[in-house]
């Protein structure tokens, strides 16, 4: 059987098929963003379940959407220099936060951070409604101001 023809999925096919890992994954199963089964000791996802998840085929191709609706999903990347692990810690919890709070829309915001300690950088992924996208990156904005001191050039790095 071919991988396309597949009904079912373990936490690991679908975390490869999503570039994700394997613990987003299993967060998005507790959290309830994506159904599954359980069986035994470990989680089945449906293909339509996944496919719900991600909007596309489980081949990979687009789906159609429904007729007079039409569907804007924005993608983006924020980038932060010189931001120790206290700080990036604080600001992947607010963004997280931010992103699970309630809105008007029926598209879920999807949020990744990662912080790369070494170099001070840290890389938020955004994946939503334009609206939606554009407040968090506001958000995002007012936070980072001189004013409240969260960047500061990498100095909580060295200190630990």
């Amino acid at each position: 059987m071919e991988s396309g023809d597949r009904e079912l999925y373990s936490i690991g096919e679908v975390a490869e098929r999503l570039g994700l890992h394997v613990r987003t994954v299993r967060n998005y199963v507790r959290d309830g963003r994506l159904k599954a089964v359980r069986i035994g000791k470990q989680y089945r996802i449906s293909r339509a379940d996944f496919e719900a998840l991600t909007s596309r085929s489980a081949a990979g191709a687009p789906s159609v959407p429904d007729a007079g609706r039409g569907h804007v999903e924005v993608s983006s990347i924020v980038q932060i220099d010189a931001i120790g692990p206290d700080a990036a810690h604080r600001l992947s919890t607010f963004v997280t936060a931010s992103a699970q709070s309630p809105r008007d829309t029926p598209d879920p915001l999807r949020v990744q951070t990662v912080h790369d300690r070494e170099r001070a950088r840290m890389k938020i992924v955004i994946l939503g409604g334009a609206a939606a996208t554009a407040e968090l990156l506001q958000l995002i904005d007012g936070v980072l101001g001189p004013e409240n001191g969260m960047l500061d050039g990498g100095q909580e790095a060295h200190r630990a």
